[in-house]
């Protein structure tokens, strides 16, 4: 979600070159959909501890020829890719922060970064601060039909990866019953792993015909609906905050909303460094306002 100005802002600055994402499996079809990109190429999981297969991969990347290559994940492992498969390749990164920047709550966040990566790679940096994933919506009038939802309504997002439940407010629950009893109607849309957490709702549960979790696609049509969305620093939430709705956005401790570029117009956060001590009614407050404005 966040790099998705960063594309655009690339596809803008070499107009006629071909744009290729080099990413992993689970991202390949969200990426193919992407206006920016031309073309994708995904990484095979365990290469590293496949020799044979990471030669191959190796190869095919030498035999693309790349001209150039912007980094927008700057991890170790495009570390990896920089240091022994592609040296030697003009390779855009975000550059260290100096020393005064390093405390946690100092952080620019990673929009800004990108933006000064983009800047000293010579490229005019216009949407970069502002991601717009608009192309990923797709209709859901059906799903909302289907649950009944004729009107304006309050999503919500209980759930995050589950290898990170420490940022789950554990108070949905009361938030919904408090909402629906001031006559606004209540929805959440689960992830594979959430299904039985939002079952336990008192809302409107949002999937397809057969069950199945809405995808990306079907779940950015959703958001788009929304009159306020209520979640977790999750996916699903970063969508809604970049396709512009009204959000009320959840933190803990585990980083700072300014690092993950939340400040924005139509966004209110709220945090504990535990998020359990976080009361209903103080969230509840919080989202009739964003719901009054």
């Amino acid at each position: 979600m966040m790099a998705e100005g960063a594309l655009r802002d690339i596809r803008a600055g070499h107009p006629g070159a071909e744009i290729v994402v080099l990413t992993r499996p689970a991202y390949r079809r969200l990426l193919a959909r992407c206006p920016w990109v031309d073309r994708v190429l995904v990484e095979p999981a365990g290469l590293r501890s496949r020799p044979g297969r990471l030669l191959a991969f190796w190869a095919a990347l030498r035999r693309e020829g790349f001209a150039r290559v912007y980094d927008l994940q700057n991890n170790r492992r495009t570390a990896f890719w920089r240091r022994f498969l592609l040296p030697g390749r003009p390779w855009s990164r975000l550059p260290a922060l100096p020393p005064a920047e390093r405390a946690p709550e100092r952080k620019p966040s990673i929009l800004e970064r990108f933006a000064g990566q983009l800047a000293a790679a010579g490229l005019a940096v216009v949407h970069t601060p502002n991601p717009r994933p608009d192309w990923m919506a797709e209709p859901a009038g059906d799903v909302l039909a289907a649950a009944g939802l004729a009107g304006p309504y309050v999503l919500l997002i209980p759930g995050s990866s589950a290898k990170h439940p420490h940022k789950r407010w554990p108070h949905y629950g009361a938030l919904a019953t408090a909402l629906a009893a001031r006559g606004y109607a209540v929805a959440t849309a689960p992830g594979p792993d959430e299904l039985d957490l939002c079952r336990a709702l008192p809302a409107h549960l949002l999937a397809e015909a057969d069950g199945r979790p809405l995808d990306w696609f079907r779940l950015a049509g959703v958001l788009q609906g929304a009159a306020l969305v209520v979640g977790n620093d999750t996916g699903p939430l970063h969508l809604a905050v970049h396709l512009g709705r009204p959000t009320l956005a959840l933190f803990g401790a585990h980083t700072t909303p300014r690092r993950v570029g939340l400040p924005r117009p139509g966004v209110r956060v709220l945090g504990r460094p535990d998020l359990a001590d976080l009361p209903p009614g103080e969230v509840l407050e919080a989202a009739l306002e964003v719901l009054a404005r």
